[in-house]
This record gives C-alpha cells, structure tokens and sequence, in this order.
C-alpha cells in the first residue's frame, strides 16, 4: 500500500507557536506509523514564507533536531496561496498523499486520523470543514459565512465553511501542477480538479500564539482573488445590469413624453442630478470590475514565477522510530 504522508504547513512570522505545532504534529505522524496507517518515510514540510523573525532558525532547528522535518524557504515573502504551493509541489514527488493546515493550530490536528482512513478508502481529495463557528464573533461568524456564499453565487465553486486544510492525493497534486495561473485560489482550484471526494468535520480551535494572518481586509481583498480568478459572472452582471438601466431610461422617455402631451413640462433638478450620480456611478464601478480583469490578463501574460525557493532541508533517511 502506497502510504507515505507529508504535512505541509505554510510559516509566516510564527515563532511564538512554531514549536508547539511541531510538537503534535510529531506526535501524530509517531501516532499513525506506529498504528501502520503511513509510511516511516513521512514528513512534515514547512515552508518559510520570508518570515521576518526567527521562523526559519526554528525550522532549521527542527530539521537538525529530528528526521520527521524538513523545510523549504522562499527567497521572499509570496503570500500564503504561493507559500502553500510551494510546499505541496516539494512534497508532489516525495508524498503518496498530503495534509495542507496552517501553523497556528485551529485545524484539529487529530483529523487527520479520519483523512489517511478516507485515503486508503479511496478517496483522492478529503476536505477538512468546520462543523461549526459558536466561537466565532457574530461579526466573524456573519462575514466569513457571507463570503462563501457570494464566492459561491459569483461562480468560484468552493466548499462551505472549507479553507486549506485538506488531504490530497499524488494525482491530485500532478493535476494541480497542471493550473498554471498567476492569480492563485486553491481553495476555488481544487475543486476543478476532480476525482473521488471525501469530508472530514472538525472544530475549528482557538490559535495557539502570535496574530492571524487575515484581518477583515486582507480577506475582502482574498475574497476579491477568488471571483475574479475563477469567475466572469461580475462582467455579465455588469451587462445586465447596463441592460436595465437602458430600460428603466426608455420607460422614462415614455413615462416624458405622456406628460408633455398632457401639458405637464415641469423639469425636476433633482431627478437630473440622480440620475447623473447614479449613471456615473454604475459606469465607474463597471470599469473598476473590467480592469481588476485586465489587471489580471496583464499578470498571467507575464508569466512571472508563483515563488522562488533559496534552500531545501531535504528530508533524511533515518526514522524516528
């Protein structure tokens, strides 16, 4: 049975939780090959995303320290989408399946029991979902729902209440290799990849240590990513909506040219004024959504690389057993 497990966890100025997460995480990989579910040649992968503090020392620490780590640092900070890719296509060759979870552990760490059993069942993708948000503000809880939900109406096919914790198959990964866009949102990307699909639900915990890496702003301009990567939806409603209003200006020429012939001529100022504020409006927000898409064509024409790698801790040969 092809069983070789690689955890892949993108790293961002996470020093302060760094250690604890490798700690259980350890744990769990000791866990699952005593148990016989994965490979001794299983790894966690941690990717140095241009941290700014003492990420990297840490990993090169972990890596030095026991054989189950190994890492890989990005020449600069890519953001977590490229940070995440840059593992997952490290591990691509290395790993029969792979666990992507964030480092500041609120993804339950023990799901990822159930996700190697979905593989060995046959599933290729198994999706970690949050079985609830009773922790979450009302604030939270009402954006972060309200995002997929638009994401979703808007025509990226994403998975409710998913992020990036997930277990992906070697053909999945070679698949995803495949999608070769600039503008990444792998949680928008997996899903058109295909083959057998599983779901795993787990409660979302509190972080551990250090900041979240996404404020309210930085998931507008996230959510924003994913429609216009994944989506032409925002165009065609821009159509539609240039089609109403070219209607609503004809049934007023009518609606006009009634009162005149009944003798009514009074020209309303304010009616005037509305319309133009409106018209220039609708007509600036339409440019603003067509040139987030030339924007777009104008990076991918580039081709420009998702990431850089400045070094590889490959993982030894020796186990920790």
């Amino acid at each position: 049975m092809s069983d070789t497990l690689y955890i892949v966890v993108p790293c961002y100025n996470e020093e302060a939780v760094l250690p604890e997460t490798a700690r259980r995480l350890r744990e769990k990989l000791e866990q699952l090959m005593g148990e016989g579910k994965i490979s001794p040649k299983s790894r966690v992968l941690l990717v140095n995303d241009g941290s700014r503090d003492g990420t990297w020392s840490i990993i090169q620490g972990l890596h030095q320290d026991c054989p189950l780590f190994s890492g890989v640092d990005l020449s600069r900070n890519r953001g977590h989408q490229n940070a995440l890719l840059a593992g997952l296509m490290t591990a691509k060759d290395r790993a029969d399946m792979v666990i992507s979870m964030d480092a500041d552990l609120q993804d339950d760490i023990n799901a990822v029991d159930a996700m190697v059993d979905k593989f060995h069942e046959g599933c290729d993708i198994v999706y970690g979902v949050r079985s609830s948000r009773a922790r979450d503000s009302f604030f939270k809880r009402t954006t972060a729902e309200g995002f997929y939900r638009i994401v979703n109406f808007l025509g990226a096919e994403t998975v409710f209440n998913h992020a990036d914790y997930r277990l992906m198959s070697r053909r999945v990964l070679e698949g995803l290799a495949q999608f070769r866009e600039v503008n990444l949102f792998l949680r928008g990307i997996v899903p058109l990849i295909g083959y057998n699909v599983g779901y795993v639900a787990y409660e979302r915990g509190e972080r551990f240590a250090g900041e979240s890496k996404y404020p309210l702003k930085k998931m507008l301009s996230f959510a924003l990513e994913g429609i216009t990567s994944l989506s032409t939806k925002p165009i065609r409603y821009i159509t539609l909506l240039g089609f109403l209003v070219f209607l609503v200006s004809l049934l007023m020429l009518i609606y006009s040219i009634v009162r005149w012939a009944h003798g009514v001529t009074v020209i309303g100022w304010a009616s005037v004024i509305c319309s133009v504020w409106a018209i220039g409006g609708l007509i600036l927000l339409s440019l603003g959504v067509i040139g987030e898409y030339i924007g777009k064509i104008y990076l991918e024409t580039k081709a420009r690389p998702r990431f850089l790698i400045r070094e590889v801790l490959e993982a030894r040969d020796e186990t920790a057993l």
